[in-house]
Parts: structure tokens; C-alpha cells; sequence
């Protein structure tokens, strides 16, 4: 149970609150133990005395202790949920922040519903046991020892019973404990496959209408769902297979301690009172033992989660600061890869293989290719995103692994190819990557990327909310936003991934004029399938199966490269319409 005793270290954060809780549970439990000696008083001294005075006496008391007993119980409930959610608090803030250190490796291989899962309920099954199965366990053993101690005390005789019925209990304990741990991890397993066919099927929502797949997905959630259901059958299962038996043999031990006592009344050697009050610690003794039951699932089901929730806190990032890096200081923004060489966590080849070339200050590069060639990879290299598997990149002479990170990509804009846009308004998504910017500022970066326009004629101006996903908005609107938002960092290096692959001719028209003004002074490296946002480039890679198969300028490339001419034919369907094209500019 290493993982649940670390995440209970956490209520060290909360310790008055947590000590208070312990405090009140301690004196709850010593109320227990009070209370069947005053029905011995009152059976022995009372009832059987005929003395009214001291059954009021007592039974005062009684009322007294339950008094008590009420409000030390509210404030122990009250004092271990604070701690309790206190502790949820720090784990979800703790993996929370961990997932945005973590590199794009990691992110790659996790399914967002596993991990949605293990932020909500596993943190709430390991807050639900420092809430109150820790509390139980912790009074269970209380509750035992005292009863058990009190019960020699006053009989050592009866006391004996017990051990010929407690062990047969504690041994049926175990087993069920040993055989629900397994079962409470494939139930979080399941839960979180479930998720992660949900948040799939939200998410791509329009894709399943589209191609009418609304019966196939609803069967696959139904048939996951189902597995789940199997899982927690077999859970109930278990409590019922086991529990009943420990109840039936603590009965049997309940009723051969009555049939022994009740023996030693009639013959004198003890009290009716003595007997009722033996009883009562009796089943102060066996309702820890029948609660360890329920202790045991949520021990197990809180370790199963545990052990989830740290395998996250305890993952490490392919991609982090490595010790003594040092700060990144004002780029000039010259970029060199040196016989490059990068292959995907888990993946079976290279698919960059040995690139190297230069891009100086100010110059603008385009990288072209066939799917798959690896434009995307050479992009993410560069803001170090992952790290190379062989040869080194270079900014400004320093290799991007000997720096630190926050100084690296706060000088690097990048517009990915797929737009993301948060919830909230158009200016706070513009200045995301600033969020002091004034309001001349944002405009100004909106203006730049042909966005002000559109964001003028919304009802709310740049104050307009955007929807989940920038629903709402085109996929132009989209990306250039995203462009605005890239370009108010002033970045010395400026990535723009397929940026203007979703707006119509005359829009990337008006934002390739904009970014002919703005990647002056700026390393820029372009990746497009489209000649209008290449043909002006100071170096245009090409590349192929990962390789770099040539480099130069348009032109040049046009004359010596077949692969690109390939290229470009593919894209403008004949050569004839490709020349003309390349003739007269025109950006189709």
C-alpha cells in the first residue's frame, strides 16, 4: 500500500485540520467505550436496586455522553473532509502540472480520457479514503484494542471466546482483500477506456454524423460500458460472497458468549449488568472486523488509483532542461541543423535521416514535401519539442539541448497546422502568449494577419466568446487568429505550419502580403503545399522519406530537382498550368 500511504503524506500540508480530526476521532472512540458501562451502572445500581435517583443520575449521563459523542463526531467529519479535499486539491494541481511539463512524446502515447479519468476519479476515490477509510481504519483499530482490553478486564473467561472466532474472521479478511485489489484496478482500467471512448465520440461528434456512425459508436460505448458492469458485478460479488460468512460466524461468537454468560448470571458469578455491558464491547469489537470489509475495498480501490495517479506525478519528460542549462539570450535567429536524425518514442525507424542545413537571420524557408516526408518533424525539432536521436540543432551557434527551455520557445512564434483556440474572448486568445499586451498591441497583431476585419464585424468585437474549440468561427477566422496571436510574441524565429492551408485564395493573398513585412529580421520557415507561400522563399528544402533531396531557391529548383517539379504538377495538375503559374506569379 506504498501509493495510498504516499498520497496520505499530503494531509501534512493540512495537519491542524487533520490533527483536529484525530483528536475528535479519539475522543469519540473513548465515548464508545464509556457508554456500556453506564448501562451496567444503570442495569446494576439502578434497575435492579429499584433506586430511581440513580437511574435518572444515569441515564443523564448517557444522554451527556451522546451529546458529546454528536458533536465530536460532527467536527471529525467536518475536519477530515477539509484535509481530504485538501489533498484532492494538491493531486489535481500536482498532475495538472506535470502534464504540461511532460514532453509531446508522452502526450502522444496517453489517451486524453485515461487521463481525464485518473484526474477525477481516481483522485476522488484516494480523497474519498483520507476522508474517511483512513478515519474508519484508524478507529476500527482503536475501537478493537479498547474493547478487547476492557473485555479481559471485566471477564477474562468470555474474553477467551473471542479467539476462537476472531481469526477465522481476520483469515476470511484477508483473502477478500487479496482478491478485490486486482478487481478494483480493472474497474479503474475500464472506467478510463469508457472515458476515452466519450471524450473520442464528443470530440469528433461531426465525423460520426457525418459518415452516419451514430449505431456504431453507440455500440462500442454500450459494449465498454458493459465491460465495466461485468467488473463491478464481480466487485459486489465478492462483498457478498465473503461478508455474509463473516457475519454468520460473528453471530455464532455474538450468541456463545451470551449462552456463557448467561450461565455465569444464573449462577451468581456475574451481574445482568456486567453480561449487557460485555455484550455492548463485544460488538464494539466485531464491527471493526466486519468493517474491515468495507475498509478493505476502499483501501484497495484507493491503492489501484494511487498507484495510477503517481504513475503520472513519477513520469519523465523525454524533453527537459538538463542540469546547468542556461538562459537563452536575445536571438539573432540563425538556425543550423547538423546531420539531424529523429525517430518517434516507440517507433521502429528514423524518419528524419542525417538533414543538415543553415537558415541565416532574417531568412524565410520553406520546407516542402509529400506526406510523410517529415516537414512536421523538422518544425517541432526546432522549439525542441522532442530531441534528436543523432546530430544536433543549433540556434544561434548553441545546441537547443544546452539551453533552457522557457527562454527557447518564448523567441519562437508557431502556428501549428491544427488551430486550437481557448475558451474565452478573441483578445485574450490573441494574447495568449502575452497576456499583458495593450490593446493597440492586439489590434495591431490582428491587423498584421488580415483578422481585424472579420473581428470588427462581430457583435462583441475582439471582447466576442469563442465557443469550444472556436466553434463559431471558420477555419480561416480560425488560423488567423492563431497567426495574430503567434506574431504579438515578436519572435525572433517564426514557424508557420500549413498556417494558411484553410483560407481561400484571396484571404492567404492578403496574409502571405502581411508576412512578407513582418518575417523581415525573422528566421521563418514556412511548410505548405501551395507555390504562392513558397515561391518567394531564400531557401526551400524539399524533402523525402525523411532525407533531405534538395535545396535551393524556386528556381533553382525548378531547373535541377524532378522531384519537385513532381511535386508542383501534382499540385497545379499539368505542367502547362504550372508554368504559366510560375510565369506570371499568380498565387492559385
Amino acid at each position: 500500500m506504498k501509493s495510498v500511504v504516499r498520497a496520505l503524506r499530503f494531509l501534512f500540508n493540512y495537519w491542524p485540520v487533520a490533527l483536529g480530526g484525530g483528536l475528535a476521532l479519539l475522543l469519540v472512540n473513548l465515548a464508545n467505550l464509556v457508554a456500556p458501562q453506564l448501562l451496567r451502572l444503570l442495569i446494576d445500581e439502578g434497575i435492579a436496586e429499584l433506586d430511581l435517583t440513580r437511574v435518572w443520575q444515569v441515564a443523564g449521563a448517557l444522554v451527556g455522553v451522546a451529546l458529546v459523542r454528536g458533536m465530536l463526531n460532527f467536527l471529525q467529519g467536518y475536519w477530515s473532509e477539509m484535509a481530504s479535499q485538501g489533498v484532492a486539491y494538491d493531486l489535481r494541481n500536482l498532475i495538472f502540472e506535470k502534464l504540461q511539463k511532460l514532453s509531446f512524446s508522452y502526450h502522444d502515447r496517453s489517451q486524453t480520457g485515461k487521463l481525464m479519468t485518473r484526474m477525477t476519479s481516481d483522485v476522488e476515490l484516494v480523497q474519498h479514503f483520507a476522508g474517511r477509510g483512513a478515519l474508519m481504519l484508524a478507529s476500527a483499530i482503536l475501537m478493537l484494542l479498547g474493547a478487547l482490553a476492557i473485555m479481559f478486564w471485566m471477564n477474562w473467561k468470555l474474553a477467551l471466546i473471542i479467539f476462537f472466532v476472531a481469526p477465522i474472521i481476520l483469515s476470511f479478511f484477508v483473502i477478500f482483500v487479496r482478491k478485490i485489489m486486482p478487481v478494483s484496478l480493472r474497474v479503474q482500467k475500464k472506467l478510463g477506456a469508457l472515458n476515452t471512448i466519450l471524450q473520442e465520440n464528443l470530440a469528433g461528434m461531426r465525423v460520426v454524423k457525418a459518415f452516419a456512425r451514430e449505431e456504431y459508436e453507440t455500440a462500442r460505448y454500450f459494449a465498454q460500458n458493459e465491460a465495466l458492469l461485468d467488473e463491478n458485478i464481480g466487485l459486489v460479488r465478492l462483498f457478498s460472497s465473503v461478508f455474509p460468512l463473516i457475519f454468520f460466524i460473528g453471530n455464532l461468537g455474538m450468541a456463545a458468549v451470551i449462552w456463557y454468560g448467561g450461565l455465569e448470571v444464573i449462577g451468581l458469578r456475574l451481574t445482568l449488568g456486567e453480561l449487557v455491558a460485555f455484550t455492548g464491547y463485544l460488538g464494539f469489537m466485531l464491527m471493526p472486523i466486519f468493517q474491515m470489509g468495507m475498509i478493505g475495498s476502499m483501501l484497495s480501490r484507493a491503492e489501484a488509483s494511487a498507484q495510477r495517479i503517481f504513475e503520472v506525478i513519477d513520469a519523465r519528460s523525454e524533453v527537459e532542461d538538463k542540469p546547468g542549462a542556461t538562459p537563452l539570450p536575445t536571438l539573432a535567429g540563425r538556425v543550423t541543423f547538423d546531420r539531424v536524425s529523429f525517430r518517434y518514442v516507440g517507433g521502429q525507424e528514423d524518419v528524419i535521416h542525417e538533414v543538415s542545413f543553415t537558415a541565416e537571420p532574417g531568412q524565410t524557408v520553406a520546407i516542402l514535401g509529400q506526406t510523410g516526408s517529415g516537414k512536421s518533424s523538422i518544425i517541432n525539432l526546432i522549439p525542441r519539442f522532442y530531441d534528436v536521436t543523432g546530430g544536433r540543432v543549433l540556434i544561434d551557434s548553441q545546441d537547443v539541448r544546452d539551453v533552457q527551455l522557457d527562454s527557447l520557445r518564448k523567441q519562437v512564434g508557431i502556428v501549428l497546422q491544427e488551430t486550437t483556440l481557448f475558451s474565452g474572448t478573441i483578445r485574450e486568445n490573441i494574447a495568449y502568449g502575452r497576456p499583458g499586451a495593450a490593446d493597440d498591441q492586439i489590434i495591431a497583431a490582428a491587423l498584421a494577419a488580415q483578422a481585424h476585419e472579420f473581428i470588427s464585424e462581430l457583435p462583441e468585437g475582439y471582447d466576442t466568446l469563442v465557443g469550444e474549440r472556436g466553434v463559431g468561427l471558420s477555419g480561416g477566422q480560425k488560423q488567423r487568429i492563431a497567426i495574430a496571436r503567434a506574431l504579438l510574441v515578436d519572435p525572433r524565429i517564426l514557424i508557420l505550419d500549413d498556417s494558411t492551408s484553410s483560407v481561400d485564395a484571396e484571404t492567404e493573398y492578403k496574409i502571405q502580403q502581411a508576412l512578407e513585412v513582418l518575417m523581415q529580421g525573422r528566421t521563418s520557415f514556412v511548410i505548405a503545399q501551395r507555390i504562392s507561400t513558397v515561391r518567394n522563399a531564400d531557401n526551400i528544402l524539399l524533402l523525402s522519406e525523411g532525407r533531405l533531396a534538395a535545396q535551393g531557391t524556386h528556381q533553382e529548383l525548378l531547373e535541377s530537382s524532378e522531384l519537385y517539379v513532381e511535386i508542383l504538377e501534382t499540385q497545379f495538375h499539368d505542367q502547362g498550368r504550372m508554368v504559366a503559374a510560375t510565369e506570371e506569379g499568380a498565387a492559385l
